[in-house]
């Protein structure tokens, strides 16, 4: 299913570059098909949104060659951006009135950055309560990323999320327990999701509140699930859509944290992510970052360059196959006009029977 370039934001030409497949508006105005419209409420900070948005626009774009997906990427006004971010989101982002008039097929919110750990005093709370809101009364499915499903499950479900001991992140291994629920079928039953977060909800928390969980890990807990009904909610902890390199960039900003005196540890690898080679680079560049800070000396660049040729991805496909039958089902039961969750004859409650 073809991204379709319905605006000249930039990432669409960054997207086609990479060899995505991406078409212009007239062409697919031609083309006899029935388009999705998903909407992307990107919750990312100025630093984090371009790519965020990015590893969504791309894991949508590749999960299918033959519909057409119009997304419509908008963001929160309350949310503190500099004046270049604010500049870009004007410039390239929707108003979510507009979204809302317009109608969506499916919706996806990324997470976002907290200060404290509780959601309810975080600025992006009201406006975000709002949106799910009229999403699950108008919207097909909405998909929740990480914080997002932290927010959902708080304010929806009465379910708070619990601090872990120390920040999980890295790459774990996945089973899928429920192997024939439309969202997991077709695809491998074990398989690996980045992880990087402070706080989760657990899956005793997830099936009181009537949840059903699909694919959790033996370490890093739930993964993915869904609402009762099985599609209209769908929930990530971990992210799926996180590229080859987010993981390393992640750890090297916490080493920039320490360099500046931000935070008085060295940050620990993210697990399951660094080949020993690399990992034994990134410990000589530790040895020399800590002598040099000792010494009160320059401290020489990270050893970028020497680290990303040996990152492996091993979790790009399985995400492409959940994100394939998400939007399967999300086509076969939304109605023609968008501004409608259901086609006639989808039960709201159950609108997996009818696709």
């Amino acid at each position: 299913m073809p991204l379709v370039a319905n605006t000249d934001l930039p990432s669409f030409e960054r997207l086609r570059n990479e060899g995505e497949t991406v078409i212009p508006e007239q062409e697919a105005l031609h083309q006899d098909i029935r388009e999705l419209h998903i909407g992307l409420l990107n919750m990312m900070p100025d630093k984090a949104l371009a790519a965020t948005e990015r590893q969504f626009f791309r894991l949508v774009g590749e999960s299918n060659q033959i519909a057409q997906f119009y997304v419509h990427p908008f963001t929160l006004d309350g949310l503190q951006r500099s004046p270049e971010g604010q500049a870009y989101v004007d410039r390239y982002y929707e108003k979510f009135s507009d979204v809302r008039d317009a109608g969506l097929d499916a919706l996806i919110i990324t997470g976002a950055n907290v200060v404290g750990r509780e959601l309810s005093v975080q600025p992006f709370w009201k406006p975000l309560i709002e949106i799910i809101d009229w999403a699950y009364d108008n919207v097909t499915s909405t998909l929740c990323s990480c914080l997002a499903t932290h927010a959902v499950l708080q304010f929806r479900f009465g379910v708070n999320r619990r601090a872990l001991p120390e920040k999980r992140w890295g790459v774990f291994t996945h089973n899928v327990v429920d192997k024939y629920h439309p969202l997991t079928t077709g695809m491998n039953t074990v398989f690996d999701v980045p992880h990087s977060r402070f706080n989760q909800i657990d899956n005793i928390q997830f099936r009181e509140a009537e949840l059903k969980v699909l694919v959790e890990s033996d370490v890093a807990g739930v993964h993915l699930a869904v609402s009762n009904d099985g599609l209209r909610l769908v929930f990530f902890q971990g992210h799926p859509e996180y590229d080859v390199i987010s993981l390393m960039k992640e750890y090297k900003r916490e080493v920039g944290r320490f360099i500046d005196g931000e935070r008085d540890d060295y940050p620990v690898f993210p697990e399951n992510y660094f080949d020993d080679q690399s990992s034994a680079i990134l410990e000589e560049y530790r040895d020399r970052v800590e002598r040099a800070r000792s010494g009160n000396h320059p401290v020489e660049e990270f050893p970028e360059d020497l680290i990303v040729p040996r990152l492996q991805n091993t979790w790009h496909d399985s995400a492409e196959a959940v994100i394939n039958n998400w939007i399967g089902k999300v086509y076969q039961t939304t109605h023609a006009d968008r501004r409608l969750p259901f086609r006639d004859g989808v039960d709201p409650s159950d609108p997996l029977a009818s696709s």
